[in-house]
């Protein structure tokens, strides 16, 4: 991994119903990420948190969809500030927000791995594809969307900015999935994403997956964006977000993917994102999330002190 991290907060919370998200960036630097980061060796660069500098004006014609505007804009913001992060060589780790910022922040080191020359990979931890277009939405949750967008499905012309480069279906393994609508499975079987829901999880472990997604970005010499979403992990030990799905990965399942993402050495960005501090129980999700982080960057656990 590089050795330049930059914190990039996006404090976005449009592409939800259920308000909060605006604090998780703040609520990750108070859980000490910058000075974990440091102690492994990390020069580590705080870039505040981004704003978008103006809105479109459009209304789509389903109705349910909400926060469009808000929406385009900081997809159009971020999309800007990971193309450019990416083009200066760091490794960003964007602390959200919803996950509608994904359309951004994905599309941006797409961006910049095509002019590269090198191929973009991207594991989407998840409870849930986030594959909707603005049409099929039945809730107008906007962070429902991100991955349909930015693979370059259709539903999203004239609205959303025009991607010169997309993301390969192929290039993409979903693991922890377990919410998933109709329109979304439907969309999923016309593409070639790897998708592991909990029950593959259960039957095969995530030693198995890892290693073999692991395998195709390193036999490609590719890139590794990695999209952590909190309600990835279960509601038990992560309950501040959302949209809480029971049956989540545990502690020791969570941190063997980072350690095995560690390993690699392959992780090139970081998404955090669905992190609602106003749900949390005195910081326990934030910390973890914040733990999380650490074992990707290289912190073992044998490094753990105890805790009462």
């Amino acid at each position: 991994m590089k050795n330049t991290v930059v914190l990039v907060g996006a404090p976005v919370q449009t592409g939800a119903k259920i308000q909060g998200c605006l604090m998780g960036p703040d609520a990750l630097r108070t859980a000490g990420l910058q000075t974990s980061l440091e102690s492994l060796g990390y020069h580590v660069l705080d870039r505040g948190n981004v704003v978008p500098s103006s809105y479109p004006d459009r209304v789509h014609s389903n109705s349910v969809v909400h926060h469009l505007n808000e929406t385009i804009s900081w997809t159009e913001t971020l999309y800007d500030v990971a193309l450019n992060e990416m083009r200066q060589g760091h490794l960003p780790v964007f602390l959200g927000g919803d996950h509608s910022m994904a359309a951004g922040t994905v599309s941006g080191i797409a961006q910049a791995a095509a002019e590269a020359g090198e191929e973009q990979f991207v594991l989407w931890l998840d409870a849930h594809p986030d594959f909707h277009n603005l049409s099929t939405t039945t809730s107008g949750n906007l962070h429902g969307t991100p991955a349909a967008y930015f693979c370059g499905l259709p539903g999203f012309e004239g609205y959303f900015p025009d991607l010169k480069t997309t993301i390969k279906p192929e290039n993409i393994c979903m693991m922890g999935l377990r919410s998933v609508d109709n329109a979304e499975r439907t969309a999923l079987q016309k593409v070639e994403i790897e998708t592991y829901d909990m029950r593959r999880i259960d039957e095969n472990g995530v030693v198995k997956p890892v290693t073999e997604f692991l395998e195709r970005v390193k036999k490609a010499k590719g890139r590794l964006h990695v999209s952590f979403d909190v309600d990835f992990l279960d509601p038990d030990i992560a309950p501040a977000v959302g949209t809480t799905v029971p049956g989540g990965a545990t502690f020791r399942e969570a941190h063997l993917i980072m350690e095995m993402l560690c390993d690699s050495q392959l992780v090139t960005s970081v998404d955090l994102v669905e992190l609602n501090p106003f749900l949390d129980v005195r910081g326990r999700t934030a910390t973890l999330m914040s733990d999380l982080v650490c074992s990707l960057f290289g912190k073992q656990v044998l490094d753990h002190p105890n805790r009462a």
